[in-house]
């Protein structure tokens, strides 16, 4: 079989990158591993994991309006089977949408795991009537989009589903009495979330001092304090987990640091310690593609890696590993294989963590301006003088500007609170237009909205928020 392009992988990247280039007349070949596309994002990330944050939300505020409004509804009666079954859904809903959309586009799908035997050919494994006779494929441009696979450590692997990587934990196979969540990242804390409040007593270990160490420790803070609730103060900092074992239908976990000492037990365990790229076994051998020592194939500003016919993006393509990286980095790859003077050279990118609060940043933070010795001005604005936020009961959130003092131009956003993903957005485009901080504080924004508090904030660097007292900025 001969195609123009070959997309391994068809996740958000992959499927991205095939779609327009065959909306540009090329002739494509999706190869994914998978029954369906979507990649893991959607079967088994993204998606599902804010389907059940969802139901736990929900399930926090019916909590909320009993303690703080006096509006009880009783205690929730879950579903397990039909829970599971609405999450699935969803998938089901959205991959059926992508194979929909492949056909309108002709861009065939084979299920096979891909291997390249040379810079222009590869070898299809499998047994699905969609693998072309020969099982190879020649093309004339390849692209890696594979994605990537929850980190284990091979003393945590113990062959048993009771200790869980991410994927095991969206299964939803019960609702335990005890899980402990090993890794203090977004993952653990959005899944740690989700179990807590469908009834788990959910316990975290980190070796690291803080939580979500790579976000700013003003956005970290409110989630902190809210998830010691949550938790009942379980959250064991500075503490290493030295060793699971399995003791009848419990997991044994051993601890060793200031926090935490000994051994305690556990129904289950979430292994949530990163991710791995998905580049082995790829046959990489057998090209000129070259990958750094973690595992990340190496590219140029193009996603071209170092064989001229094969590109990379997505998570495969190095941090951030994040699926609105991957889609534009798929779009952008095939601008390149069209032969458009481009580089992928976006000056932000947005990350959210869809705990409860939210918390989102785009652009610098306060610690990496420090780094790199970038001047900087912070300016905030706490969202307990929002009439919104007063409103819904809500006010721990905090919306943060960095401004570089000279031009005033906006560096960097975080925002934490509910609906802070939502809101990152206006932060994500005012930093790639190269706005200034004045034009954010001079937009009109809606009242009474969480949005406002983003005019709000801009307000507070001239001196000049109504609702809050700061002298005013100098000339």
């Amino acid at each position: 079989m001969q195609t123009q392009l070959v997309v391994i992988g068809g996740g958000p990247g992959g499927y991205a990158a095939a779609f327009l280039a065959a909306d540009e007349g090329m002739e494509v070949v999706i190869v994914e591993a998978d029954v369906r596309l979507g990649g893991t994002c959607l079967i088994r990330g993204c998606i599902p994991s804010k389907a059940l944050l969802h139901v736990a939300r929900v399930l926090s505020e019916t909590a909320e309006l009993e303690h703080d409004w006096g509006v009880s509804f009783g205690t929730p009666q879950i579903e397990l089977e039909k829970l599971r079954d609405r999450k699935n859904r969803v998938v089901d809903t959205l991959t059926g949408g992508l194979d929909g959309l492949a056909k309108q586009r002709k861009v065939t799908v084979v299920q096979a795991r891909a291997k390249f035997v040379n810079s222009t050919t590869i070898e299809l494994e499998g047994d699905h009537e969609s693998i072309p006779e020969g099982k190879q494929i020649t093309f004339e441009h390849a692209i890696i989009a594979t994605g990537s696979v929850p980190a284990m450590p091979g003393a945590f692997n113990l062959g048993s589903d009771r200790v869980m990587d991410s994927t095991g934990a969206l299964n939803l196979a019960d609702i335990p009495e005890s899980m402990l969540v090993i890794g203090g990242g977004y993952i653990g804390l959005e899944m740690g979330t989700v179990y807590a409040n469908l009834g788990t007593q959910v316990s975290v270990v980190e070796l690291q001092d803080g939580l979500l160490m790579g976000a700013d420790r003003d956005l970290v803070r409110p989630l902190e304090k809210h998830l010691k609730v949550l938790f009942n103060e379980r959250i064991f900092l500075e503490t290493k987990v030295g060793s699971l074992s399995l003791d009848g239908d419990k997991v044994q976990v051993t601890f060793e640091g200031p926090k935490k000492f000994g051994t305690e037990s556990y129904d289950r365990v979430l292994v949530s310690v990163g991710r791995w790229p998905n580049t082995k076994n790829l046959g990489l051998e057998n090209t000129s593609v070259q990958t750094d020592e973690k595992g990340f194939v190496k590219h140029d500003g193009s996603l071209r890696t170092d064989d001229a016919n094969i590109f990379v993006i997505g998570d495969a393509a190095g941090e951030p590993m994040l699926a609105h990286k991957a889609n534009h980095e798929g779009r952008h790859a095939i601008e390149v294989i069209l032969g458009h003077a481009t580089t992928f050279d976006r000056r932000t990118i947005p990350a959210v963590v869809f705990t409860d609060p939210e918390i989102a940043w785009t652009g610098l933070t306060v610690e990496e301006a420090k780094a790199q010795n970038v001047p900087h001005e912070v300016v905030k604005y706490p969202w307990a003088a929002s009439g919104r936020a007063q409103a819904i009961g809500r006010t721990e959130g905090v919306t943060k500007w960095l401004v570089d003092p000279e031009s005033e131009q906006v560096i960097g956003c975080g925002i934490v609170g509910p609906g802070a993903g939502e809101l990152i957005a206006e932060a994500a485009l005012a930093i790639e237009m190269g706005c200034e901080v004045r034009d954010i504080s001079e937009t009109i924004h809606a009242h009474p909205t969480l949005s406002e508090t983003m005019m709000n904030a801009a307000e507070v660097f001239y001196g000049t928020a109504t609702e809050i007292y700061r002298p005013k900025r100098k000339k």
